[in-house]
């Protein structure tokens, strides 16, 4: 991630348009007022700026970071009709920065109501910041050993730094927040439990299930899933040559995490083309520029000890004129690589939902209405466990939304 000297910064600051319909703030999931922002940056009120950040996304200073900016602010900004956009986020960045560790969060007033919050990923951090503000006591509920969720265990480190998780922990931990680590809903402490002994239960336990290829060998020692590397990769051993199957950012991270352990040879394969990837353009560039190799049009038909067998694919268009892709008979040939590592993403754990008379969908996805309310009273759900894998800022949006919805909730029962 580029990180712009303060003269670089103003240089932006300076060539921003400071639109009346701005397009960047229109593409931003959760509306960030980026002119306004610029504005008061430009006028040196970086208090001010970094408190009309924080407000309207308790989490600016991560996202400034992980966000998918060309499909966003830097991607829609006007100026790209003339040369480039502006890199909006490196101002974001720094002003967030500055106003969060500056910052000492304070309850509003005292309310005797209870919440407990599963799960301390990117929803579970806003909304136990919001409700914490707003006066209510928040339990914040987490099964591994530190919080973060996906910021912590899913995103390497050498793109978000830990210490401003840890800053946020600190942040909770001063607003009363108390924090269980190691805690695991659903087996031992029941959703039922819980809904006896809080007046509200929120749910953002995110994605750890990995979605499996359904081939054979998957159960072989050098098959592993993506978000299981990430999460512990230091125990892994992949050996010098590594095939990535899978082509969204968990494929890349991993792609490159491998790099950084050892691997000589990392290859990402998938099945159709670049301009079909979910990954950003800068995230497979960042991937090219540490040595991974990228294939395309390659299906995995079955895993072995010596490697992977694919099969070539190509597109063709159906009587409805969409693309589908179709696999070339007798193609089919071994790729040799010492491990295999499947990133096609991943679906709910089932420890909750198990013990509980939750409405889940078909992928086991909770299922709410728009507010977050699930079919329980009391109890709300939001973010990845709702809506399948999606952004950090788009986790941080719907954790506003349902949060401020609660505070309501509450103070009209």
């Amino acid at each position: 991630m580029i990180k712009l000297s303060i003269d670089e910064l103003n240089v932006e600051a300076s060539r921003c348009f400071l639109c009346k319909v701005p397009k960047c703030k229109n593409n931003c999931p959760i509306s960030t007022p980026i002119p306004d922002v610029i504005k008061l940056y430009k006028e040196n009120k970086i208090e001010e700026a970094g408190k009309m950040l924080f407000e309207n996304n308790p989490l600016s200073s991560i996202c400034a970071i992980v966000c998918p900016h060309e499909n966003q602010c830097y991607g829609n900004c006007i100026r790209n009709n003339k040369d480039s956009g502006v890199m909006f986020y490196e101002i974001e960045n720094f002003i967030s920065n500055e106003y969060l560790n500056n910052l000492n969060l304070k309850k509003e007033k005292v309310i005797d109501k209870s919440i407990a919050v599963i799960g301390s990923g990117p929803a579970g951090i806003t909304a136990s910041l919001i409700l914490s503000q707003k006066g209510y006591s928040v339990t914040l509920f987490e099964m591994k050993e530190e919080i973060g969720g996906v910021l912590n265990y899913g995103i390497p480190d050498f793109r978000l730094s830990r210490d401003i998780i840890k800053t946020f922990k600190e942040k909770l931990i001063s607003l009363g927040v108390n924090i269980k680590y190691s805690t695991l809903v659903g087996p031992v402490i029941t959703l039922d439990k819980l809904k006896s002994e809080y007046d509200i239960v929120f749910i953002s336990t995110g994605v750890w299930n990995p979605k499996t290829l359904g081939i054979k060998g998957e159960t072989l020692g050098n098959c592993h899933y993506a978000i299981d590397y990430l999460n512990s990769n230091k125990n892994y051993n992949l050996g010098e040559k590594v095939i990535v199957i899978g082509a969204g950012n968990v494929a890349i991270d991993a792609s490159r995490v491998a790099k950084r352990n050892g691997a000589k040879e990392v290859t990402i394969i998938y099945r159709k083309d670049f301009s079909d990837m979910v990954a950003t353009k800068f995230e497979i560039n960042e991937a090219k520029e540490d040595g991974v190799k990228f294939e395309v049009f390659k299906s995995p038909v079955e895993i072995t000890k010596e490697g992977v067998v694919f099969i070539d694919t190509k597109k063709e268009i159906d009587e409805n004129n969409n693309f589908k892709m179709i696999n070339i008979k007798g193609s089919e040939k071994l790729i040799k690589s010492d491990s295999v590592i499947i990133a096609i993403g991943q679906n709910p754990k089932d420890d909750i939902l198990n013990t509980s008379n939750l409405k889940v969908d078909k992928n086991n996805f909770i299922i709410t209405d728009e507010n977050g309310a699930t079919n329980i009273e009391g109890i709300f759900a939001c973010g990845d466990i709702v809506t399948g894998a999606k952004t950090v800022v788009e986790a941080v949006k719907n954790a506003k939304n349902v949060s401020n919805f609660i505070d309501n909730y509450l103070k009209n029962r």
